[in-house]
């Protein structure tokens, strides 16, 4: 099993890149949101991998943290989820995002993502339910979000067209115990100050 690789950035092609190790080339798919953060070509650039085997193809998948290379493993043992439907998830959303959207139950997030369809998210939300917990942020002025009325509120803003990165930040700002229509309206406000 090759469980990392490091080396220099030959050639960055999404959603694969080509890294050189001591003169062998290695071509591995990442996700975007790896990509994204990937240095330069011909600078150094260590990623944690993940090597699958099938009868037709060995694949070398790479990350660029342990959460992301957790959350696909996670992904690829759901039944119907293989190796590329899970790095278009994770490039469609973060592993905190897809965190969240387990949590919140919230399978239209899924959906937005290519590849997934309605009864590919309902699957995947039942099965993550509980175990993407550990990826959730938490610190200090992160309130954990919790099915109800912040689900609501957050439902009802991307539905009026705010995007999840708009939205979930400032429905985690709301005092608990709002009623929902008191919710949507104080994140409006909020939204409306930006």
């Amino acid at each position: 099993m090759i469980g990392r690789i490091t080396g220099t950035l030959l050639e960055k092609h999404p959603p694969q890149v080509l890294v050189d190790v001591q003169g062998v080339g290695y071509e591995v798919d990442v996700p975007m949101s790896t990509f994204y953060n990937l240095p330069a070509t011909g600078q150094p650039v260590t990623l944690l991998t993940h090597f699958s085997v099938r009868e037709d193809a060995h694949q070398l998948f790479g990350f660029l943290t342990a959460k992301e290379r957790e959350a696909f493993r996670l992904l690829i043992r759901i039944t119907g989820v293989g190796p590329k439907l899970a790095l278009a998830v994770l490039s469609g959303l973060s592993v905190d995002e897809l965190a969240q959207a387990v949590t919140l139950q919230e399978a239209g997030r899924l959906t937005r993502i290519p590849g997934v369809g309605k009864k590919t998210a309902e699957r995947l939300l039942l099965e993550l339910k509980g175990k993407l917990a550990d990826a959730l942020p938490t610190g200090p002025g992160v309130l954990p979000v919790t099915a109800g009325v912040q689900a609501d509120a957050l439902n009802a803003l991307i539905a009026l067209g705010y995007s999840d990165k708009e939205a979930l930040p400032v429905v985690k700002q709301l005092p608990e115990g709002l009623a929902l229509e008191e919710a949507i309206r104080q994140a409006l406000k909020l939204l409306a100050k930006k």
